[in-house]
C-alpha cells in the first residue's frame, strides 16, 4: 500500500463523516499516517455532506482531496455526479444502488453497485448503510483490517453502546460480501 485518498459523500445524516472517522481511526490505530478533512458547506440538513480521508505509510502532506482520489464512495446521486470526474484512472467508485439509479460513465475506473440501504433494512436499521459501504470498501482495498474498524467502534460507541457492534459488524461483512 502506497496512499489511499478516498471520498465519502452522500445525504447529510447518512453517517458519511463517521464512515470517513473510522476509517481515518482505524488507520491510526494500525500506525499509518492518515487525515479526516470534512466538507459541511452549505448542502447540510439533507444535502450533501462529504469528507477526504487519506491513509498512507508516508506523512500527509495536505488533506485535501481533489481531483486525484483513489476511490469515491457516493451514497446518492448528487454525490455521484460531483466525484466521479475526481477520481484517478484506474481508481474505484463505490455507488449505494439503492439509491442511485445511474450507472457510473467513466470507463477507466472500476464502478461497484451496493444496494446500501436494502442491506441495512434486512439488518433491521437503515443507519448502519454507511457500515455497509465501509465493509465493501475493506473488501475491496484491504486498507485496515475489519477487526481494527470494529476496536475503533468500541472505542467511540463507548459502553452505552456497546449493544450497536454486532449489528455495525454484521453490516460490514455484508458490505464485503456485496463487492465479493
Amino acid at each position: 500500500m502506497a496512499t489511499e485518498k478516498i471520498i465519502c459523500s452522500g445525504f447529510g445524516g447518512q453517517g458519511i463523516m463517521s464512515m470517513g472517522q473510522l476509517l481515518a481511526y482505524a488507520g491510526m490505530l494500525e500506525g499509518k499516517e492518515v487525515s479526516w478533512l470534512p466538507s459541511y458547506g452549505p448542502e447540510m440538513r439533507g444535502g450533501t455532506a462529504n469528507c477526504s480521508v487519506i491513509v498512507s505509510d508516508k506523512p500527509v502532506g495536505s488533506p485535501v482531496v481533489t481531483n486525484d482520489c483513489s476511490t469515491a464512495v457516493v451514497m446518492n446521486l448528487p454525490s455521484l455526479l460531483k466525484f466521479e470526474s475526481a477520481i484517478v484512472p484506474g481508481g474505484k467508485i463505490l455507488i449505494n444502488s439503492s439509491l442511485i439509479e445511474d450507472k457510473a460513465e467513466r470507463t477507466d475506473i472500476t464502478a461497484y453497485y451496493v444496494p446500501a440501504n436494502e442491506i441495512a433494512q434486512e439488518l433491521g436499521n437503515i443507519k448502519v448503510a454507511n457500515m455497509v459501504m465501509l465493509g465493501a470498501y475493506l473488501e475491496l482495498t484491504k486498507i485496515v483490517k475489519v477487526e481494527t474498524v470494529v476496536e475503533a467502534l468500541r472505542k467511540v460507541f463507548g459502553p452505552s453502546k456497546e449493544k450497536l457492534i454486532p449489528i455495525n459488524e454484521e453490516a460490514l461483512a455484508r458490505g464485503a460480501a456485496a463487492v465479493k
